[in-house]
């Protein structure tokens, strides 16, 4: 049988953006462009290109998958401009994850933007305007760039304004592009021109259904290409309305979309959900879009008048007990409502003459309704785990009738009613599992039978249940990067004892790219990366559909071996310096013993027990949410359009358990950190003393550390140092004595035993929640010890009077990088840690064999105060580096590949 390979869309930061037919709308970010906010026109202008950095950053929590940079203005050098702003984006992993569109009118500034950022950016945009020559000209340099390319519907007669033009020019623009220039054809994005609609001019009427109809026929007749757009525009005519400018936005991207575009630019705030539009205005908005009727401008411009703000009333509205029994039990399942699902259950049980098919038929309709509602992004993932409690606590109530039935009726021998068994587990080593726990919620919701291990789990004990269970699917968690060897040597394993099954791969430092290049080649069957919980059911669906699962196997191989190819390619096409090369590189500081500032304190403190309530004003409440799947940042989240509702109530719930921990002391949050006299020696590494009594024995004199750093080795422009963290400490032969700390903080104590109660329960949703509250909590300890460290027991910031925004956005003076982190990726650096602070001996927090902490809620790292320090990635490493590691660390190059793997370039 063969196979057509998929041909997708594929793009890049620090992290790849591969677009499928099964990808959500990909949404671009616009507010790092100087004609789409006022305040980044500003900060360009004023040259505050780092809190212009702030605007992009912003973008990406908020959930921009792409971000584009227009610079664009007649007061601004464009070119300069780009470069500068593209090299600093280059330095912040936090942004540089996503890929860039580069946008500008000018192709020498999209030239010089193509020349520095990094991964695979989009250009935005060429067209035939200047005629064929000039676009052949752009799109083969796009093409010896490696970037995609953003087509205009333009030409040299003007803008494609109707159904006809737009399939004239792009149809065009596509064979120049696919048969003269050999342009991949997934690498070209159509903007076909959104107009607006209901101006009262009649040749504008078909402008939106002009769109959405091209866009089918583009999608239909020129293969593998992308459809993008400006939603906002065609709802300009309704300038000051926005309840009816959010319901055009709404309509235009939901027909818009089933036609087939991808990608565009969309403002959250300015879209209603679809389902939730009154029906009186939805009926007028459609009208409009679609051209259903000669009157549909007058209509809606009537109607508009009406509508005066957004009236979204919340009540209790207890009539829908007076439906028929599978309308009540869905909704309660939808809703998440537990109050009634046991009387609602027990009546359905009477109806049937076998409890097991209220099971099969009452609840799994329910929950079929919430597996289609989420996975067509009408539901969010909290509302899924409220469902899935309630599913339990209806199941709970129902086994002893199956139990009873099952002692008089029998099943057959391997009979079973679920969907299919998957075996869930964290890796050997790793203790981190609220995304393996919300996956295993939400499959549990889909009726399969889930085995979970927990976490710590050793190879051979997943291999050992796997086979025991005869399960249909083995899904691996983990987050920390000794994970991903793990994930590796099982899959060789399993390959080793002829395993079929599929290997589901998940978790924070898991990635496509990872997945295709390491873990596939050792496993024969199907290997496949799921970066959600809303893609796993899809995913698991199709790996155990009979009639189609062959081809969905088949095709993802084949794209996992293209992906190997072309990452093969692209990371030799990148420059590494030798590592003597970088060290000459070095970032150089112009050391003076005045501005080392000397520790009020020297030695080691230790917190036994901190009052929880201190931390509530350090949380930073972002990631929270994004733990939950709902992306925006805190707290205009709470506000959001699209997930606003959601994010209140689950933000509520989250503060109603937080009051409780604090009052009833539910963790003990203690720490350990400590201030010593440091030195940079050896270029790269951090000699460390430790003063008498300190230590081990209280009568052992001084003893001595030493920290290795990693340092960049990716070749810079001119003028651009290679940075390692030694670099922010005084060189030992300068004769300046420097300060260097380190902490270790821990509010997850009594954590687990929570979790454990919740889950006895029936109650995943408090389980995963105490468990994502300890984790905010911790970091919230590590930001509240650092800012005592810097005002007081170090004292070089005594005077800082910082906000919470400003705390959480790092405003301050000095950084506490983490061992595992992007600046210090080495894990064994913690091992230093431990025994210089004795960690496990004063505050009880434990390392694993791959080096996460135990319990999972905890923080450690170093403090650095030097006004210059600053944090980045050290990116990719040659093997020079990895052995000159194992040399001065005293471990083997097998220990020291096996811990910094994830780094080595590709030579």
């Amino acid at each position: 049988m063969s196979i057509i390979k998929p041909k997708y869309l594929k793009l890049s930061g620090l992290e790849p953006l591969v677009i499928t037919p099964e990808s959500n709308f990909v949404n671009v970010g616009e507010r790092t462009n100087v004609a789409g906010s006022k305040k980044f026109l500003r900060l360009i202008k004023e040259e505050k290109f780092e809190e212009a950095l702030d605007i992009a950053r912003d973008q990406v929590e908020g959930g921009a998958q792409i971000i584009d940079v227009n610079m664009d203005d007649g007061l601004i050098d464009g070119k300069e401009a780009m470069v500068k702003f593209l090299n600093l984006i280059v330095a912040e992993p936090d942004i540089s994850r996503v890929p860039i569109m580069i946008d500008s009118s000018k192709w020498e500034i999209i030239e010089a933007g193509l020349q520095v950022v990094q991964g695979k950016c989009v250009v935005n945009s060429i067209s035939l305007k200047e005629g064929e020559a000039e676009f052949i000209h752009h799109a083969k340099l796009v093409k010896r760039y490696g970037a995609a390319v953003i087509v205009m519907a333009f030409d040299e007669v003007g803008q494609a304004d109707n159904y006809e033009r737009r399939l004239e020019i792009s149809k065009r623009s596509y064979e120049i592009l696919v048969n003269k220039v050999k342009f991949a054809p997934e690498n070209i994005i159509f903007d076909l021109n959104v107009f607006p609609v209901a101006t009262g001019m009649d040749e504008h009427k078909r402008n939106a259904l002009d769109f959405i109809e091209a866009t089918a026929w583009v999608k239909k007749n020129l293969p593998h290409c992308s459809v993008s757009g400006g939603v906002s525009n065609v709802s300009f005519s309704f300038r000051g309305n926005n309840p009816v400018r959010e319901a055009m936005h709404s309509v235009f991207l939901y027909h818009a979309i089933k036609a087939g575009m991808n990608i565009g630019i969309v403002n959250p705030t300015m879209l209603e959900v679809y389902d939730d539009i009154p029906k009186d205005l939805l009926e007028r908005v459609e009208d409009v879009i679609l051209n259903r009727r000669d009157d549909a401008t007058e209509r809606l411009l009537d109607f508009a008048e009406t509508v005066v703000g957004t009236a979204k009333e919340s009540k209790v509205d207890l009539t829908w007990r007076t439906e028929a029994l599978q309308n009540r039990i869905t909704r309660a399942l939808v809703k998440g409502i537990d109050q009634y699902i046991i009387e609602d259950v027990e009546e359905a049980r009477q109806s049937v003459d076998k409890p097991i098919k209220v099971i099969e038929g009452h609840l799994m309709t329910g929950m079929n309704v919430v597996g289609d509602l989420f996975g067509s992004g009408k539901m969010f993932l909290p509302q899924v785990v409220k469902s899935a409690r309630v599913m339990k606590k209806a199941v709970a109530y129902l086994l002893p009738y199956i139990e009873e039935e099952k002692l008089k009726n029998p099943l057959p021998e391997g009979s079973s009613s679920s969907a299919g068994k998957i075996l869930m587990a964290t890796v050997k080593g790793d203790v981190h599992d609220i995304g393996k726990n919300i996956v295993s919620v939400v499959l549990a919701c889909n009726n399969y039978e889930i085995i979970d291990l927990g976490v710590m789990v050793p190879p051979e004990k997943i291999i050992n249940a796997a086979k025991e269970h005869q399960v249909d699917i083995i899904g691996l968690s983990g987050l920390i990067t000794p994970s991903l060897d793990e994930m590796v040597y099982l899959a060789k394993e399993m390959e080793r004892q002829n395993f079929s099954v599929p290997l589901l791969i998940g978790g924070a430092t898991t990635s496509k790219a990872h997945t295709a290049v390491k873990i596939d080649p050792q496993y024969k069957n199907t290997v496949v990366h799921v970066n959600d919980a809303s893609r796993a059911v899809t995913v698991v669906g199709d790996l155990l559909q009979k009639e189609t699962s062959r081809t969905y196997k088949d095709s993802i191989k084949l794209d996992y071996e293209e992906f190997r190819t072309q990452f093969a390619k692209r990371g030799k096409r990148k420059e590494y310096l030798p590592l003597s090369e970088a060290r000459v590189n070095k970032y150089k500081i112009d050391w003076n013993q005045k501005d080392i500032a000397v520790p009020k304190n020297l030695g080691v403190q230790v917190i036994k027990d901190l009052e929880l309530r201190k931390l509530k004003d350090f949380i930073d409440w972002t990631p929270f949410f994004r733990s939950w799947e709902l992306h925006g940042k805190y707290p205009a989240i709470l506000t959001d359009e699209v997930v606003g509702k959601e994010a209140t109530e689950l933000f509520k719930d989250a503060q109603t358990l937080l009051e409780k921990i604090f009052d009833e002391k539910l963790l003990t949050a203690k720490a350990v950190f400590g201030l010593f006299q440091a030195n940079s020696i050896n270029d790269d590494d951090i000699e460390v003393i430790v003063p008498p009594g300190h230590h081990a024995k209280k009568h052992q004199g001084e003893k001595k550390f030493v920290f290795r750093t990693l340092r960049q080795q990716l070749k810079k422009y001119e003028g651009k140092p290679n940075f390692a963290l030694a670099d922010y400490i005084a060189p030992k032969e300068s004769g300046i004595e420097d300060y260097m700390g380190f902490f270790c903080v821990s509010t997850g104590f009594g954590t687990a035993e929570l979790a454990a109660a919740y889950e006895k329960d029936l109650d995943d949703y408090n389980s995963i929640m105490i468990k994502a509250l300890s984790d905010r909590l911790a970091e919230a300890f590590a930001e509240y010890l650092h800012k005592e460290v810097r005002t007081d027991h170090w004292g070089y910031a005594s005077d800082e009077r910082l906000t919470n925004e400003e705390l959480i956005s790092e405003s301050y003076k000095g950084i506490r990088p983490a061992p595992g982190y992007p600046a210090c990726p080495d894990h064994l650096e913690k091992l230093t840690i431990w025994e210089l602070l004795r960690v496990k001996q004063r505050i009880g927090v434990k390392l694993t064999d791959s080096l996460a902490m135990w319990p999972a809620a905890s923080v450690s790292g170093y403090y650095f105060a030097h006004p210059e320090a600053r944090y980045f990635g050290v990116g990719k490493i040659k093997e020079d580096q990895v052995y000159d590691f194992a040399k001065r660390k005293a471990i083997s190059e097998e220990m020291a590949e096996k811990w910094l793997a994830p780094n080595i370039a590709d030579d």
